[in-house]
């Protein structure tokens, strides 16, 4: 859909050029873990405890895959689980310290990365950047608002 004020195949464009630039971005960072759990333990971050079911749909995995993924991660330390103190029959999944301090590491090698890449474009194009920073943001805020509901 496309607002009445921009140019017809705008939108198309820019949202080619994001999708692009993310998935390169995906495939570059380290592979010692599957796409899916890093993107757990970043939900967590973002979110706090949830409920395996609530990770499953915010992750578009089944239950059962998801409960598989919370087993691994727990037996490496990443997550563990924890009663929920509003209801006693259900159970959270917590990032641990070791969770939370691979979430920033690896969100420091993306960052660290694009900054290697805006280095290399013209003042303009950096001025542009600059520019579209608010609407970036903003554009960032409503996948999240899309993408994972309710907070837990």
């Amino acid at each position: 859909m496309r607002r009445p004020d921009t140019p017809p195949g705008t939108s198309a464009a820019i949202g080619a050029a994001l999708y692009g630039l993310a998935t390169r971005a995906a495939r570059r960072l380290p592979r010692d873990m599957s796409l899916t759990s890093a993107a757990t333990l970043a939900t967590l971050d973002r979110t706090g405890p949830r409920r395996i079911t609530d990770l499953a749909a915010v992750e578009g995995v089944t239950q059962p895959a998801m409960t598989t993924l919370v087993r691994v991660m727990e037996e490496s330390g990443l997550v563990e689980r924890r009663g929920d103190a509003s209801d006693k029959r259900v159970t959270l999944v917590c990032l641990t310290e070791a969770g939370a301090s691979y979430v920033r590491t690896r969100r420091q090698a993306g960052i660290h990365a694009f900054e290697r890449l805006i280095g290399r474009l013209t003042g303009d194009e950096v001025e542009a950047l600059v520019a579209a920073l608010p609407a970036l943001e903003h554009l960032a805020a409503l996948e999240g608002q899309d993408r994972e509901g309710p907070k837990r």
